[in-house]
């Protein structure tokens, strides 16, 4: 069966959003592999679809009106999915705004805060401890939000949500931010009930090969460019 969908894809928890929510859906779809440790994001194809220059985007070739549409931003994505399949994403008003209140959480953040305190933690070449810190604690005060919903409800939204999907790719990098689970036990059952799903399983899956392909060329073409009297 061809698939109606193109993902435009890296294996990040970005990226990672979409898959869990295309292989919760079970719609068919292809993966067109965007290095962005190559730069490839910032090829003009790929521009044309993703203005930004970020994954994940996506091109519906059964879209509205049975035209294709280019869908870039993962929360926008989530949502357009939602809406075209009528699944994860609740048809009542008052529970899909509490959805949306919690995807636009993740989106303005969770991900930005917990993606800053990577940086400056093992990314930076320069040591700023006054950035480690700050980022550090602003993601903690965030795993705490979360935390305390999380006491109250099974799921971020009441019900499994692309909210939940939206977060669950950050919190699997919480060592990255400095922080283990161990320190809220809500978060800790929520995101281990959701690893345990056979979608969401399938889905951490994805690319997983090609980033091991990519790595092992990226080791020949060091091999081969060091000069000989350096070896």
């Amino acid at each position: 069966m061809s698939s109606a969908i193109d993902l435009y894809y890296w294996p990040t928890p970005n990226g990672r959003k979409i898959t869990i929510m295309l292989e919760e859906l079970g719609t068919p779809y292809e993966v067109k592999y965007i290095n962005i440790k190559k730069g490839e994001q910032f090829n003009p194809a790929f521009l044309s679809i993703a203005p930004n220059g970020k994954i994940p985007a996506i091109v519906d070739h059964d879209g509205p009106g049975a035209e294709p549409i280019s869908i870039f931003e993962s929360g926008a994505i989530l949502q357009y999915l939602g809406r075209k399949f009528q699944r994860f994403y609740a048809s009542n008003e008052r529970q899909r705004a509490t959805v949306d209140q919690w995807l636009f959480w993740q989106m303005a953040n969770l991900g930005p805060m917990a993606g800053q305190a990577n940086h400056f933690r093992n990314y930076s070449e320069q040591r700023i401890d006054y950035a480690i810190q700050r980022y550090t604690d602003e993601v903690r005060r965030l795993y705490r939000v979360m935390d305390q919903r999380l006491a109250r409800e099974q799921f971020l939204a009441v019900d499994y949500s692309i909210a939940d999907m939206a977060s669950f790719g950050w919190i699997g990098q919480h060592a990255n931010a400095g922080l283990q689970l161990d320190e809220f036990s809500n978060v800790r059952r929520w995101f281990e009930a959701i690893d345990a799903r056979p979608a969401v399983r399938r889905a951490i899956e994805v690319g997983r090969e090609e980033r091991k392909r990519q790595r092992r060329l990226a080791r020949e073409e060091r091999r081969i460019t060091v000069p000989l009297a350096t070896r």
